[in-house]
């Protein structure tokens, strides 16, 4: 399914670097969160998910959760 996301406000860390391994993230109209990847913006896949998998996910990073052993 192709994700509608004219007028969307892509955003990208400040963090990132110049390498081009980064994600971008834009909150949609109908509430949801997109996720893409930087190299392929415009073109490539578009991950949308509900604002609280998004909070989630947010969480699950600022705790941790997904550092490797």
């Amino acid at each position: 399914m192709k994700i509608d996301s004219t007028g969307a406000r892509w955003r990208k860390s400040s963090h990132s670097g110049p390498d081009g391994n980064c994600v971008e993230v834009a909150f949609l109209a109908d509430g949801k969160v997109a996720v893409r990847d930087t190299k392929d913006n415009g073109f490539g896949p578009v991950l949308k998910v509900a604002p609280a998998a998004w909070d989630a996910f947010l969480n699950g990073f600022s705790s941790g959760e997904f550092n490797r052993a």
